[in-house]
């Protein structure tokens, strides 16, 4: 799908323009063009990518690649080549995925492609534009911050998810700690590693935004992007912390049922000991000999069991006496 809006400089926009459109409205250093690609065809990106902007091969060929790509920017002199990543899926969704999106940034226009449709952060941006053109009247450097913002605060209602699931988990594995626990631990972990591949990239794509690197930038804009850089920075900084919050659960949890085997072991332990000399005692008594003093004793049998008690009820007094249990 193509959407398309122009913003002319005496304030008008038009909406869904066709390609003759696009090419009139390029030719107003003023005006100002949005080309929103949202899972389009082969055919219909590479008209408007290749035919009409005349962009680079290679970021071409990076915008359409399906793969999993790193968050860059690269400077192809008249325009910026952005690589973001947003999250994809909706809180409370078990698998952390992300979408990339490739915004190319020139002076008087803005395209951007996304494999998806009805991604959150350019669905909140065109609503955006519907009651206030602001993002259009300051440029293409200040709409793409504005996508660049809706991205960053997509991932803040993810990681107070995973810090609060991480707060029951920790109560959870202190009281009775179980292996579906630590599956849930590992869980998290690896949307945590997953997000820092993806943040820590990205953050030092905003930093280079925020300076004087790029001449399609300018200097106010720059002052958002310091904004959007800072929220990444703290983003990373939380991370960090929830991990060494998973850290540490897991080895309560694995502390926890060393503990537990050891407290099973201890038991069994006692268990085969009193046994032991009963055991033992039970033996003699079962020798095949003849001539045995308490083997025709009318009180042997009675004998021998206070024997085995005396000897149980003797080593239980001596291990609590030790505190062996």
């Amino acid at each position: 799908m193509v959407r398309s809006i122009f913003f002319n400089a005496e304030g008008e926009t038009t909406n869904d323009l066709s390609i003759v459109d696009m090419q009139s409205a390029l030719s107003h250093p003023d005006g100002m063009l949005w080309v929103c690609l949202e899972a389009p065809t082969d055919a219909e990106a590479l008209e408007i990518l290749q035919d009409l902007f005349h962009f680079h091969p290679l970021a071409i060929e990076d915008s359409m690649n399906t793969g999993y790509q790193t968050p860059k920017v690269d400077d192809f002199g008249s325009y910026i080549f952005i690589i973001a990543h947003a999250i994809q899926n909706k809180v409370g969704e078990e698998q952390l995925m992300t979408v990339e999106i490739n915004l190319f940034v020139g002076k008087n226009y803005l395209v951007t492609l996304v494999q998806e449709e009805d991604l959150t952060p350019l669905k909140n941006i065109w609503k955006r534009l519907e009651r206030d053109d602001r993002l259009l009247k300051n440029g293409s450097d200040f709409l793409s911050y504005g996508i660049l913002d809706e991205i960053a605060d997509g991932y803040m209602p993810f990681l107070d998810q995973m810090d609060d699931e991480l707060e029951l988990l920790e109560d959870r594995v202190l009281e009775k700690p179980a292996p579906h626990l630590l599956q849930q631990l590992l869980h998290i972990k690896h949307s945590l590693i997953y997000l820092r591949r993806v943040i820590s990239p990205q953050r030092e794509v905003i930093n280079r935004l925020s300076r004087d690197e790029f001449p399609m930038i300018d200097h106010q804009s720059q002052i958002y992007f310091r904004d959007v850089y800072d929220h990444l920075v703290r983003y990373q900084d939380l991370i960090e912390s929830l991990r060494d919050i998973v850290g540490s659960a897991m080895d309560i949890y694995l502390n926890s049922t060393s503990l537990r085997l050891n407290e099973v072991m201890k038991a069994l332990t006692i268990v085969s000991t009193i046994f032991l000399p009963l055991s033992f005692v039970a033996g003699i008594y079962g020798m095949n000999f003849e001539f045995m003093p308490e083997l025709h004793s009318q009180l042997g049998y009675p004998v021998v069991w206070a024997v085995f008690i005396s000897i149980a009820v003797g080593m239980l007094y001596f291990f609590k006496r030790r505190g062996w249990f």
